[in-house]
């Protein structure tokens, strides 16, 4: 995340009702973090060849950021807003963003998206390739209930830890961190993972991992609530769990033992996909 003094919150527009949605979402996080809120509207009808004569095009690309901006300045009223209108696709405009940004956030569907995806493809490249925190508007907005993380001990994870505890702290939430395991971990490349093995010594170990992640946590938050869930569960299954009663989930981009290639972990797929709240994806190192 960039945390100079100027960089904004950007939120992305396309006219849809998700996309006011985050608008909404984007104005309220822009004030409790005391940054401006920056509207964007990527206008592809230049990289398509549209003649002249669709120059009404543009205009509505127009009342589309001023709306979106009228609805920012009534949801969070005092918070400075300014809106752009970008040549480009939705997702290279907004990932061009990320560099200066402080958050991106967007809504989980676009105008034009399949009624069969959950989560629109626009929400997916901006959350697998983006230099800042992503923020995706989907499901119940709740000003009670605690921030959730998921914590795995990866480093990715840690820095989400960071950015959930920020975030609880900035809201006056509770932070749920939730630790979830199926079998023990391998060791090493290329190990195998054992046939039998105790299972209260397993438990012991994962909540152990999840003790190492949280150190430290109170001395930096002290006057942060934090509990501390180990559960033997899918990742996803008991991140998605949680949302039904949570304000936000905030998830690492890649967690532990996942494959190095994936620039966007099945955790955090299966959380954008299937969570009840609105979902934050932090970049892991790279």
């Amino acid at each position: 995340m960039n945390s100079s003094d100027g960089a904004a919150v950007v939120v992305g527009v396309d006219g849809s009702e998700p996309a006011l949605r985050a608008v909404r979402l984007a104005a309220t996080e822009a004030t409790r973090r005391r940054r401006p809120l920056r509207v964007v509207h990527g206008f592809i009808w230049p990289l398509l060849h549209v003649p002249p004569a669709g120059g009404g095009l543009r205009e509505q690309a127009e009342q589309i950021v001023a709306a979106a901006v009228a609805e920012a300045e009534t949801a969070a009223p005092g918070v400075r807003v300014t809106g752009e209108i970008i040549d480009g696709e939705a997702a290279a405009v907004l990932l061009g963003e990320t560099a200066t940004a402080a958050m991106i956030v967007l809504g989980d569907r676009g105008l034009g998206g399949f009624s069969a995806l959950v989560v629109g493809s626009v929400a997916i490249q901006v959350a697998s390739y983006a230099d800042c925190p992503v923020l995706v508007a989907r499901g119940a907005t709740r000003t009670g209930g605690p921030v959730v993380v998921g914590v795995d001990g990866s480093q990715s994870s840690i820095l989400a830890l960071g950015f959930a505890a920020d975030t609880a702290a900035a809201r006056g939430a509770e932070l749920l961190a939730v630790h979830a395991y199926r079998h023990p971990t391998s060791t090493g490349p290329g190990d195998m993972q054992p046939l039998v093995y105790d299972e209260a010594q397993l438990q012991g170990e994962e909540e152990r991992v999840l003790a190492e992640s949280l150190a430290g946590l109170a001395d930096r938050y002290p006057e942060l609530h934090v509990t501390r869930q180990a559960v033997r569960a899918r990742p996803g299954k008991a991140l998605t769990e949680a949302s039904r009663t949570a304000q936000l989930v905030v998830v690492g981009r890649q967690g532990r033992g996942e494959f190095t290639g994936l620039l966007l972990g099945s955790v955090s797929q299966s959380v954008l996909h299937h969570a009840d709240c609105p979902v934050a994806v932090v970049r892991g190192p790279r």
